[in-house]
This record gives C-alpha cells, structure tokens and sequence, in this order.
C-alpha cells in the first residue's frame, strides 16, 4: 500500500511539474524496492518488521513532499512536527545500520573489544555524523540550484532548522541504542558471518 501511494506521489509530481516531489518520490520508491532484493538475492535477513520500518522512514518522507489533498502546500511546510518526525524515523534506520556493523565487528574479531557503552556512544556520533553530511548535502544543492534559477530538491529552512534536525536525528539513534539492537541480532549475525567468511 505505501509502494502504491509512493507511486501516486510520483505521478502527481509529474502532473504538477515539481521535480522536487518526482526526485523524492522516485528514490523514497526505489529503496522500497531495493529492501526485498536485498534479502532475496543477498540472504540479508530483513523480517517483516525491518521492512516496514525502513519503508515507513521513506514512506513518510515522500508523502510529505506533497500537500493533501494534492495541489496544496506540502506536509513539510504545513504540519511544523512532520519534518521532525521523518528526521527520527530515518536517523534510527542510520542508526541501525551502525548498531548491526559495529556489532559484526565486535563479535568477528577477538583483538576487538566494544564494551556497551561505547558502542552507546559510538551509534550517536556515527548518527550526528551522518546527520551534519545531510545538512551540508542539503545547503550545498540548494545554494547550487540556486545559482542556476533551478528549485532545489532538498530544502534547508535555515540554522535553527539545522539544528533541530541534529536534535531528532539524535533522537532516533537513542531510541535504537536502548530498544532497537535486539531486533538486529539477525542482521549482526549476517554481516559477521560475511566478515568470517572473507577472512577465511
């Protein structure tokens, strides 16, 4: 269903002439994609939950570059906590990321030694990091769009936005460092099993 309603938001970009929402849309509804290739084609084990949660994140983000109903201003701009909540929910996918590989490592190697809390540590600054990545990502299109007279695809509000941003960003990495690692196990186990395997 929200494959179909990614699709739709393609097709009313496309109708509207906003290649801001195409772009978004488009890439929000190739990762959906992407997740079930990778468990099929890869042995990544992504289960029900793993799926929706990661398609959510891209969910939420591509239905908010359009207004509802279609035609009016976007959820971003409407609705003050959308932006908040889409930065969370795809920082915690971040998050889990960094969680599942530094585990990998953990477990892969003897020499190597994380204790919990500073893998505690080590998922906020990796999450922070990736953070402050985007936001220059973002500054840097929209100062380029904007000397070509082009819109932008990603929009930066400014510095205090900026830095909400990194607060809900690191929001979403405490949520996973606390509740989220054992739903990774899998994924951990995965990733040090392709480690062992290459340094076999």
């Amino acid at each position: 269903m929200m494959q179909a309603v990614m699709l739709f938001v393609v097709g009313v970009g496309v109708w509207e002439g906003e290649p801001k929402v195409i772009i978004n849309a488009g890439v929000a509804l190739g990762i959906s994609f992407l997740v079930p290739v990778l468990e099929r084609d890869y042995g990544i084990p992504l289960d029900a939950g793993i799926t929706l949660w990661i398609t959510l994140a891209v969910f939420l983000h591509a239905f908010g570059t359009i207004g509802f109903p279609p035609g009016t201003t976007s959820l971003y701009q409407s609705i003050w906590w959308w932006d908040h909540m889409t930065h969370a929910l795809s920082s915690s996918v971040v998050a889990g990321v960094g969680y599942a590989t530094v585990r990998a490592i953990d477990e892969h190697s003897e020499k190597i030694v994380l204790p919990p809390r500073f893998v505690f540590v080590f998922i906020l600054m990796f999450v922070l990091a990736y953070g402050v990545f985007w936001e220059i990502l973002e500054f840097t299109i929209g100062r380029v769009a904007a000397a070509f007279g082009v819109g932008s695809v990603l929009t930066q509000y400014g510095l205090e936005d900026t830095l909400k941003d990194l607060v809900f960003n690191t929001l979403g990495a405490v949520v996973v460092t606390l509740w989220g690692t054992a739903h990774l196990n899998d994924i951990s186990g995965y990733i040090r099993e392709r480690l062992d395997q290459r340094a076999a």
